[in-house]
């Protein structure tokens, strides 16, 4: 579903029609053309250089998006990003091996005090909105319209095998099947927090880091529930039925709103401030990071923030250079 690339293939198009009516301009009005092009939309003479990051798999989609646009301004800078979920990108930072880290959760306090004994200072800069979206299959056409309550019920680990019937006795007299985000994942600690609250998840669940195994997993199975970021809903929804969550659907509407609450969230991208200031390729980045999100989001299926919130992120980073 990567939209971004219609809209580049678009411009280019459009680029050379342009250049083909111009019979009159040389090869090297052309050539100065383009470089002066290039520069304008980098902002900055062309850099080299590394950088490297890793962390949610709910991030990953707008990054990846990122980066593909971005080689296309800065073709000498190589960006790297691992997907080891929002817990294993935390280490990897605390260990020193990336600039910058994707999370779908607030940082934790212990993950603080590790970069803190680390001597690792850090910058926490949100790029969108997401909505934790619970999906069934298809076929289910009982479990589609769900409470909070009624999600607790099923996800919390109460030592029984579930069937669909011991949440609501009208419901079939099957076993639940389920698929959740894997533990590293920053979408099981906000699940955990705000649904299971502490408790432990159902032990009967597949666990995975890729989300593309929790779609495969409920779309093969009538009687599997899931939940992943809303991206991942969006680009399977032909295969997949959102479920509401206290009478309301998951939306860009209701997302950015806060209607869809207690599942809409922040996602974040923390920073290096050590590598921002001697990684010129690294700010660079990030600066177009916070120019851009807003549209890469909406492009694959998450919710822009408002634009003063960038303004503000932006003004945040200068002051770290």
């Amino acid at each position: 579903m990567k939209k971004w690339k219609y809209l580049t293939m678009t411009a280019a198009l459009g680029s050379a029609l342009l250049l083909g009516a111009c019979g009159s301009e040389t090869d090297e009005d052309a050539t100065n053309a383009n470089d002066a092009t290039e520069t304008a939309e980098s902002g900055d003479a062309q850099l080299t250089g590394t950088v490297a990051g890793d962390g949610s798999s709910t991030v990953s989609p707008i990054t990846e998006a990122l980066v593909e646009e971005y080689a296309g301004v800065q073709p000498d800078v190589q960006v790297s990003v691992g997907v080891s979920g929002t817990g294993g990108g935390f280490e990897k930072f605390i260990a020193g091996e990336t600039d910058f880290s994707n999370a779908s959760r607030p940082i934790k306090d212990e993950e603080k005090a590790e970069l803190e004994k680390a001597g690792i200072d850090y910058t926490e800069f949100q790029v969108a909105f997401d909505g934790l979206t619970v999906v069934v299959n298809p076929e289910n056409d009982w479990a589609t319209e769900l409470t909070v309550d009624q999600l607790k019920k099923l996800w919390v680990e109460d030592g029984t095998t579930k069937k669909w019937s011991d949440i609501d006795p009208s419901w079939p007299d099957e076993e639940i099947v389920y698929y959740s985000p894997g533990t590293d994942s920053g979408t099981y600690d906000y699940f955990d927090e705000v649904i299971l609250e502490g408790a432990d998840l159902e032990n009967a669940a597949t666990l995975s880091e890729d989300d593309n195994v929790l779609v495969q997993g409920v779309a093969s199975d009538k009687n599997a529930i899931g939940f992943f970021g809303y991206a991942y809903y969006l680009e399977n929804q032909d295969k997949l039925t959102a479920v509401t969550v206290d009478g309301v659907a998951p939306t860009n509407e209701t997302i950015e709103s806060g209607e869809y609450t207690p599942l809409s969230r922040p996602l974040f991208v923390y920073a290096k401030n050590s590598a921002l200031k001697e990684n010129e390729a690294f700010y660079d980045f990030m600066k177009y990071t916070l120019e851009n999100a807003g549209e890469m989001a909406e492009a694959v299926g998450y919710v822009k923030l408002p634009d003063e919130k960038y303004e503000e992120g932006l003004k945040t980073l200068e002051g770290l250079k």
